[in-house]
Order: C-alpha cells, then sequence, then structure tokens
C-alpha cells in the first residue's frame, strides 16, 4: 500500500489509541517510527514489528533470509536487539514442501544469526507466495532511537548502498545480469545488526531504514518527524553494479512512480540530476541500509569503527535548517 493510502486508512486507528490513553506505548501510531515500542518497566520495553512480502527473487533459502533480514532491519533502526520471531506465510497448495522448507530455513537463519528464535508462526493458503516475520526485540526506554531527533548540522550516512529495488525488478523482467543479481541478494541479506550497533555506540540522533518507501521517502519523514532538512549530495550515494543502467533503461517497478507521487512536492533536485536517477531515488528498496544523522564532532569515531569492522559505510549529506529534501548533483 502506498504512502498516502496507508495514512488515510490508519487515520481512524489513531483517534482509537491516543497516546494519553495508554501512556506505556511509546512508540504507536501517533509517533509512527519503524517499529513500535510498549514499555514494561522502568528499565525495559519491547518492540514490535511485522513485515512480509512476495518474492523478490526464485532461490527460496534467499527469499526466505532477505525477507527475515528486512523484517527484522526495523527493530535494529529503534536501537533494539532480536529476541523473537514469528513465521507469517501464504503458499500456493501445489507448491512443493521442499520449497516451503527452504524458505523457513533461510528466515530461521538470519533469525538465528540475529540472537533470536523462531517460536512458531501462522500459514494460509494462497496462489501467491508470500513470506516475512512478527518479529519482538527488547531495548531500554532510554536507548530507544527514532527518526525524530536529527539536528541542524548532523552528517547523513548510509550503510548500504541503492538500487536493489531496480535489480531485482530487472530480473524479473530476464533483464538482469547474475553477477549484478548476485550483488543485491548479498546486499539485502545482511543484517543491519552489526552497523546499528556501531553507530548507537558512537551515539547518533536519529536513525531509520531505508526500504518500501525510497531513500527519499524515508529521508523525508525523518526531516518532518524531525522539523529539519536534508540535503543530499547525489554524487555521493552508492549503488549495487546496474541499477543506474536499468535505470536508463526505464526499468522502474510501479513503486517508483507510487513514491514519487507521495513525496515529490517536498523533494526539489538541483540541475543535473537526470530524470531517470531522479526516478531512482524514488525506487522501493528490500532490506536497504541505515540512513543515520550523526553529529559532526562525532562522524570520525564513527568512520573508524566501521572500518575496524570492515561495514560499509557513506556519508551522503547533511541536516539543514527548513524542511523537505534538496538533492545536489
Amino acid at each position: 500500500m502506498g504512502p498516502e493510502a496507508l495514512a488515510q486508512v490508519l487515520r481512524p486507528l489513531r483517534d482509537m489509541f491516543r497516546p494519553a490513553d495508554h501512556p506505556d506505548l511509546l512508540v504507536g501510531l501517533e509517533v509512527s517510527d519503524d517499529a513500535a515500542v510498549y514499555r514494561v518497566s522502568d528499565d525495559l520495553a519491547v518492540i514490535l514489528t511485522l513485515d512480509f512480502f512476495t518474492p523478490v527473487v526464485d532461490d527460496p533459502y534467499d527469499y526466505g533470509a532477505i525477507a527475515a533480514a528486512n523484517a527484522l532491519s526495523d527493530i535494529y533502526a529503534m536501537g533494539g536487539r532480536v529476541t523473537l520471531a514469528l513465521n507469517i506465510a501464504a503458499f500456493p497448495p501445489k507448491l512443493p514442501t521442499e520449497l516451503v522448507s527452504e524458505i523457513l530455513r533461510g528466515g530461521a537463519a538470519k533469525v538465528a544469526e540475529a540472537g533470536g528464535v523462531i517460536a512458531g508462526g501462522h500459514t494460509i493458503d494462497d496462489e501467491e507466495p508470500k513470506y516475512g516475520l512478527a518479529a519482538m526485540g527488547l531495548i531500554q526506554p532510554d536507548q530507544i532511537m527514532t527518526k525524530a531527533g536529527a539536528r541542524p548540522g548532523d552528517r547523513l550516512f548510509l550503510t548500504k548502498p541503492l538500487g536493489v529495488g531496480m535489480v531485482t525488478t530487472a530480473y524479473k523482467g530476464d533483464e538482469a545480469d547474475p553477477e549484478h543479481l548476485a550483488e543485491a541478494v548479498a546486499s539485502m541479506s545482511r543484517l543491519n545488526k552489526q552497523a546499528a550497533e556501531l553507530a548507537q555506540g558512537i551515539g547518533p540522533h536519529a536513525i531509520t531504514d531505508v526500504t518500501g518507501f525510497s531513500l527519499l521517502g524515508h529521508g523525508h519523514e525523518m526531516a518532518v518527524k524531525s522539523g529539519v532538512g536534508l540535503r543530499i549530495a547525489w554524487r555521493q550515494l552508492p549503488f549495487v553494479s546496474g541499477a543506474q543502467q536499468y535505470a536508463l533503461d526505464w526499468l522502474f517497478p510501479a513503486g517508483s512512480c507510487n513514491n514519487q507521487s507521495a513525496y515529490q512536492e517536498n523533494v526539489h533536485f538541483s540541475a543535473g540530476v537526470e530524470e531517470e536517477m531522479q526516478m531512482l531515488l524514488f525506487t522501493p528498496e528490500t532490506s536497504g541500509g541505515l540512513l543515520i544523522a550523526m553529529p559532526s564532532e562525532r562522524c570520525t569515531p564513527l568512520r573508524e569503527a566501521f572500518s575496524a569492522a570492515k561495514q560499509p559505510l557513506w556519508e551522503i549529506g547533511q541536516v539543514v535548517p527548513g524542511e523537505g529534501v534538496e538533492v545536489s548533483a
């Protein structure tokens, strides 16, 4: 569901569950962040999230791993540690059981890598496969990270390259180079666990993960929630191999147009950013990286920590006074 339609259908629920009536709901519909957070004691809160989608690749194990990594990412974006997950799935009755097993095995492998456990789940029959997780994490209430804390002067960092949605769409149309697909799968399968831990150790002002609403959509959400503007440098953005060429070939998924329609009024491109590259930044990402707003005085320690851990990190812009997202050439 697109961001505009989603906001509309959730509006009645916001009226039903007002923050004043639920003081232990620290992050919910009213705040609208990457996951829900509920306080259970003075020093403990639970993070809850759910995500599932149709296959983005044909390999069942890879599909399961990508879907799980994508679902767990919201817990990392909130600063938590993964503890428990439930499978949520829909499979065609005629799908061979060994393929279903591989999907679930791929998802379970990522939960285990995260330090959590699969404790059950629910499946239904459906002609189109769908798989994901309902996941839980734990955090101390005073350590919750949100997308709402960015401040003017912060530098913006990204922990995964963009463009995996472009590559998987090209793949569905039999247009993707196998090497490009392999690189995209590796990126989508990688957990945001270590990146989140490294960033938290330095002290960011805000974090969100980049997924279905694209870099510009999630960047806009950070800007709005924080009451600031974001300035992104096009030439500093990382992309997986093939993404820009597939954009030039105009192989965009429908989600690119949906995101553009929802966010274009709040995004400004400077001269020199081609139309195809603009659309690329509106293209949905699957299991994308973290967008981090870090105080400028902590940027050197951040780079050093990521370098020592051999974790990728790109500085892509800055937080400024004002509003909206500007992309410069």
